[in-house]
């Protein structure tokens, strides 16, 4: 029976270029997830966007002595090109400076508002006397109270993950011109944590968690069960989303509070796109539907503890059965951290791999099949040249590339480009269909489970059995006896990798489906993404990633192929790289690590 699944990515800051640690983080797990449920017949709806408001966009914006918007759209587009070029097949990837996150933003507000979740309370707040303003909690930096790191920011320590209010800090200052802000009064509406606590928050987080991260449910529990404060959601800020009331006029919604609501308005705009604009609905009220946040550990408390207080206030939106609850996280997978050599990756010294860069020099599954190797789903992980080196020559070009290659060119060879017609197939050859026909359900549990390291290890030792196989029973010396042994034998490869070919698929989308077309194949196994404008109101317009699946006809099940299909002339799969890579990419960075 087929499952509704949202899958719904961290926004990225639109101040920065995409690392690798990002997308092995949120980005990449979260399509490989919809790319399985796709294959397994779910109705899948994947979206995230541009998090085009917020202090990181700003100060960029003024060291460049551009607009926000001028820079974030730069990044914007940036992002796009880039998931095309990855294969993050995403349903719509917008941007939280529409006009409909805009609107769904403030009715978020008001409904909480209304439903008495917020509170307005005067705080102090850190003011620049050298500027004449406010300073948003990222342009202030200090020493961590807690760990004692001497770069934390107003709102959060990047060591140790403590959320933070910037009067906090020890020996605060200016990020902009190293000034000593001082503390000024100024009102702002909060979010009364605690209160939805009380009401239900509590009770969801010690209830049917047990397929949680155990670092993720545990945080989360410990983060509520210390004692929630209210949270401000408004700051004194020019850019991003006004307040919604009269009187607060050069007041905004803060950046982490509406950001999250882009999960939800996302979809709305993804609906309205598709001419269904109630579609929506069949993720965010249907109770059997499964919402899976995918996003890194310095995110837990926003997706696992906040966010879904925010829809807990709210309750309902855009809907007026009043039986019908918004829906709450199914999941929240959060990574851990990726590291570049040993060393905590750092943009500003260009500690990096920066994805745009690596995909003009490496093929995207590649990269894809590293980075879920190395994915860090339960322990901070490493990326190491010279693995990518080992693990792309050894793994997916020895096993995987070489298995698809010889096979293929022997049947082509010697077969007239058609699959053979066995003959009577022996155990070892219905041992080996068999073998990898029981893998589909499992390796699918795995995915569905999130445990995508796991899966694509039991997929690749499938392969290695696959090509014991092929070793043992030798066509290339069977042929010279008998052309139905070795045809028989052709055969049963090219059926074992036929199914391979879907196992590896959500993993290595570009390869599996070239491999989908030397078969003999029509159509393609996935749809298509592409980039499209969109028009707002009074002129303006914002471009998107969208997917089109009306084309895909791929499927989770086992191999189907028959003899007799014509095959289509063989490339290789895969490139076997260097060793100069190593060194070279090392000197491209810098040939050393920068200081912790």
């Amino acid at each position: 029976m087929s499952e509704h699944i949202l899958v719904s990515i961290a926004w990225p800051y639109a101040s920065a270029k995409i690392h690798a640690g990002n997308v092995t983080g949120s980005h990449l797990p979260g399509d490989i997830c919809a790319r399985y449920h796709r294959l397994a017949g779910d109705h899948v709806l994947m979206v995230s966007g541009s998090d085009s408001h917020g202090t990181p966009i700003t100060v960029v914006a003024e060291r460049e002595g551009k607009s926000p918007r001028e820079v974030f759209e730069r990044f914007h587009h940036g992002f796009l090109e880039l998931f095309l070029r990855l294969g993050i097949s995403y349903d719509l990837f917008t941007h939280t400076d529409t006009e409909n996150h805009h609107r769904i933003s403030q009715d978020f507000f008001l409904g909480l508002l209304e439903r008495e979740y917020l509170y307005r309370q005067v705080q102090e707040q850190m003011y620049s006397e050298t500027q004449k303003r406010f300073l948003p909690d990222r342009y202030v930096e200090g020493t961590c109270p807690v760990c004692g790191y001497e770069a934390a920011r107003g709102d959060q320590c990047d060591r140790c993950n403590t959320l933070l209010d910037p009067k906090d800090l020890v020996n605060p200052r200016s990020k902009i011109d190293g000034s000593t802000p001082v503390l000024r009064k100024t009102e702002h509406f909060f979010l009364d944590l605690p209160k939805l606590a009380r009401v239900g928050l509590t009770e969801w987080l010690q209830q049917g968690k047990e397929h949680w991260r155990p670092n993720v449910i545990n945080f989360a529990r410990h983060y509520v069960g210390e004692g929630l404060q209210g949270r401000p959601i408004t700051r004194d800020l020019e850019w991003g989303i006004p307040v919604p009331l009269d009187s607060w006029q050069g007041k905004c919604l803060y950046v982490w509070f509406e950001a999250v609501i882009g999960y939800f308005s996302a979809s709305v705009e993804w609906a309205h796109d598709q001419g269904k604009a109630e579609a929506w609905k069949d993720w965010w009220y249907n109770v059997d539907a499964k919402t899976l946040y995918f996003i890194g550990k310095d995110n837990i408390p926003f997706h696992a503890v906040i966010w879904p207080a925010e829809l807990m206030g709210v309750e309902r939106l855009y809907e007026d059965d009043p039986a019908k609850k918004l829906n709450l996280p199914y999941d929240v997978p959060a990574n851990e951290f990726m590291n570049l050599e040993a060393k905590k990756i750092s943009g500003s010294r260009n500690w990096a791999v920066w994805m745009d860069e690596a995909l003009e020099r490496y093929d995207p599954d590649a990269l894809r099949y590293y980075l879920t190797v190395a994915m860090p789903e339960t322990r901070d992980t490493d990326w190491r040249w010279d693995d990518f080196l080992h693990r792309n020559n050894d793994e997916l070009v020895a096993t995987w590339g070489n298995l698809v290659h010889r096979t293929l060119t022997f049947a082509y060879r010697h077969f007239d480009g058609q699959v053979p017609t066995p003959g009577q197939l022996a155990d070892i050859d219905t041992g080996l269909l068999a073998q990898i026909e029981a893998g589909f359900e499992p390796i699918g549990q795995l995915i569905a489970a999130c445990k995508f390291r796991a899966a694509l290890g039991e997929v690749m030792a499938l392969t290695r059995e696959a090509n014991r196989y092929l070793d043992e029973k030798a066509p290339w010396f069977q042929i010279k006896e008998s052309q139905e042994a070795a045809g028989t034998t052709i055969y049963v490869v090219l059926k074992a990798i036929d199914s391979l070919k879907i196992l590896f698929a959500p993993f290595l989308p570009f390869s599996s489906e070239r491999l989908h077309q030397y078969l003999g194949y029509e159509g393609t196994l996935f749809g298509r993404s592409y980039t499209s404008t969109f028009e707002e109101g009074g002129g303006r317009v914002h471009e998107a990633l969208c997917y089109d699946d009306s084309s895909a006809s791929g499927e989770w099940v086992p191999s189907g192929l028959p003899a007799g299909q014509v095959l289509r002339q063989p490339e290789p799969l895969f490139k076997k790289l260097d060793d100069s890579l190593v060194e070279e990419e090392l000197a491209r960075i810098g040939g050393s690590s920068p200081s912790q």
